[in-house]
């Protein structure tokens, strides 16, 4: 275990230690990345000025928000997904997956439950599939 005294950076998942190059440059694309991902974020929020009901922008930016581990903005989009379009596949997946993540499985179960329905409805069988095994993967 690394001394959080000799650490100069911690993030999840990532320790840089002092007066190594290999984790200035680690941390370096780390910083890098996450610029990225802020900035895709407001281009996202820019879109949705003009198209606030959007599925598929609303979609992307809950999977930003996902990356950076905010839940609760991830959730609220896809949630707000399901409100516009029931019928936008992708979104029972991410949001099971979410559910699962924060320990709410029985959450997780209802909405992949839903989701293959959904699915099955539009024939949709690859999202079905994939609903399926997530499903299963939690409940068995």
């Amino acid at each position: 275990m690394i001394p959080q005294s000799q650490a100069i950076y911690i993030q999840p998942g990532f320790v840089f230690l002092n007066n190594s190059l290999a984790d200035a440059n680690a941390l370096l694309i780390l910083r890098l990345r996450m610029l990225f991902m802020n900035e895709r974020i407001e281009k996202l929020k820019v879109f949705l000025k003009e198209s606030p009901n959007d599925c598929f922008l609303n979609h992307a930016l809950a999977l930003e928000y996902v990356k950076l581990e905010d839940d609760n903005a991830a959730r609220e989009l896809f949630e707000k997904n399901m409100a516009t379009d029931a019928g936008y596949v992708a979104t029972y997946y991410h949001l099971g997956k979410l559910l699962e993540r924060i320990g709410a499985q029985q959450e997780a179960i209802a909405i992949y439950e839903k989701g293959m329905e959904v699915a099955k409805n539009a024939r949709d069988m690859h999202s079905y599939n994939e609903l399926q095994g997530a499903y299963e993967d939690l409940v068995y």
